[in-house]
Parts: structure tokens; sequence; C-alpha cells
């Protein structure tokens, strides 16, 4: 299930889906980029929707998934990844580092999560 909501998230991403990844992000989204800032979810979607931030390439090399109860699970992704962010292209290979949790039944959405380059 886990695995399905990450390729759906990667999709919405290469997309600039905005409306899958108002879905899949709880609004109380604590996040840490590359540079160690934090970012809301309205900030994420907004980087999107303005065209700030395009993902040309998103590929997945590794996914790992702990599940922590019934509802909280934790992801490690490696991925090579080429974004564009103002305009400038760079390439890399990123961990992204995600929480995912769903309360009183509704659906799983990231709570929190981080990325960082990765060797």
């Amino acid at each position: 299930e886990i695995a399905a909501l990450e390729a759906e998230l990667r999709q919405a991403q290469l997309d600039a889906d905005v409306a899958t990844l108002e879905r899949l992000i709880s609004d109380n989204l604590l996040f840490a980029g590359p540079d160690g800032a934090l970012s809301t979810k309205a900030q994420d979607l907004e980087a999107h929707r303005s065209g700030t931030v395009r993902f040309r390439e998103h590929v997945p090399e590794e996914l790992r998934i702990r599940r922590v109860g019934n509802d909280v699970a934790i992801v490690s992704l490696r991925a090579r990844l080429s974004v564009e962010v103002n305009g400038t292209r760079s390439h890399g290979t990123f961990r992204y580092t995600r929480v995912w949790a769903r309360h009183d039944g509704e659906p799983w959405r990231i709570v929190g999560g981080q990325v960082a380059a990765a060797r």
C-alpha cells in the first residue's frame, strides 16, 4: 500500500499534479529540504503550481518501508533526480526519508520527512 502511494507521489511530482500532491500531503507537514530549511505543504504545492520546481527525472533505485504499528510507516527512498529550481537544472542521487500516517480512518498522508544528497 505504501509502495503504491510512493509511486503515485513520484508521478505527481513529475507531472506537477498539485491535486494529487494536495491529497497525499498532510496539512501539518514538517519537511526539511536538502539545504536544511523547513517547508510547509503550502510552500511545496505553490512551488509545483508556479513551476518554481520541476521534476524532470525521478528514478527510484532503492525503496525500504518500515511499519510502526498500524497507522505509521517510515520510508527510505534513494532516487536519481533531475530537478529544475527557478530554471536551473541539477542532477544527482538523493535519499528521502518520509513518514506516512493515517488517523481515525482517514487515508495515508505524508506528515514529515527530509531529503539529502546521497552517494
